[in-house]
């Protein structure tokens, strides 16, 4: 799934493409891409119709447009294969366009969100006093936010009584890291995924964010990363930092920083990408022996 640099990309499309223009028509092609607007298709083109999309935001990788003169937001979630593109209104139609989205402008260009899986999609939601669509009050600020709270994480996290990647992973401690960029900064971070977070200090997991940011805003500066032609930006075109990864995918490779061959094992339904040898796993305590 796409993470935070992948939403980020997209949401800056939508700020430059979309943000300030009025809604002149809404379509909703299939059922299953507004699901989570409990109404319908009908009700939530009915309820965008004339109102001017805000400023795009995001938080982790959930990404929204406020409706300015309301007090609720198009929430949007791309799921697994999910793409927002703005197009040519003249444009053929995608295969696996799901809604458009039509402006009371001149500018000859709509919103498209296209999603060939179907597991992405978009609902209209009340807004929070901060701004934040309801539906994900609960998510937590990301890395990159400027009020992200460092030591209210650090706590939080040998609380909490889990896996360094666990708790990368858990989008109410920290939002936006999914499996290829924990990958990649516990690399950078010589951590064993399975680290558990209680042995972690202040200062090692100090050194851990700043590895996360680090990757991230790299990971930002090409376009995301794009392993097929479903993650793109508004424009449909792919990030390339999959060139720059440095343990996601590597199984079999030489480690770049000692030359060990990668390792890859499964986790969680997914996988987990380490060194052997610049990552050595967390020491199992010796069973308990009765007196």
């Amino acid at each position: 799934m796409p993470e935070l640099p992948e939403v980020e990309v997209v949401r800056r499309g939508l700020e430059r493409w979309v943000s300030g223009r009025t809604v002149s028509d809404v379509q909703v092609l299939h059922p299953r891409a507004v699901r989570r607007h409990l109404a319908g298709g009908e009700d939530f083109g009915g309820r965008l119709r004339g109102h001017r999309f805000g400023v795009a935001r995001r938080r982790g990788k959930y990404l929204w447009l406020p409706l300015e003169d309301t007090d609720a937001s198009v929430l949007g979630h791309l799921g697994m294969s999910g793409q927002l593109l703005v197009q040519p209104e003249d444009a053929a139609d995608e295969k696996h366009l799901r809604i458009r989205i039509r402006f009371d402008d001149d500018l000859g260009t709509e919103l498209r969100f296209v999603d060939q899986r179907t597991f992405g999609g978009l609902s209209l939601h009340e807004n929070t006093p901060d701004g934040l669509p309801l539906a994900i009050a609960h998510i937590a600020r990301d890395p990159l936010d400027p009020a992200f709270d460092e030591a209210a994480f650090h706590t939080a996290m040998r609380l909490r009584r889990t896996t360094v990647k666990r708790a990368l992973l858990d989008q109410s401690l920290i939002s936006g890291v999914g499996n290829i960029y924990a990958d990649e900064a516990l690399w950078r971070a010589r951590l064993h995924y399975d680290r558990p977070t209680a042995t972690l200090t202040r200062p090692r997991s100090a050194e851990l964010l700043g590895h996360v940011r680090d990757v991230m805003t790299a990971a930002l500066a090409v376009g995301g990363t794009s392993f097929d032609s479903l993650y793109v930006n508004v424009n449909g075109e792919s990030g390339y930092f999959d060139r720059s990864l440095d343990a996601y995918g590597r199984e079999g490779e030489p480690c770049r920083r000692c030359g060990t061959p990668m390792r890859r094992r499964p986790w969680m339904n997914r996988s987990s990408y380490f060194c052997p040898r610049c990552q050595r796993p967390p020491r199992v305590p010796p069973p308990l022996t009765s007196a």
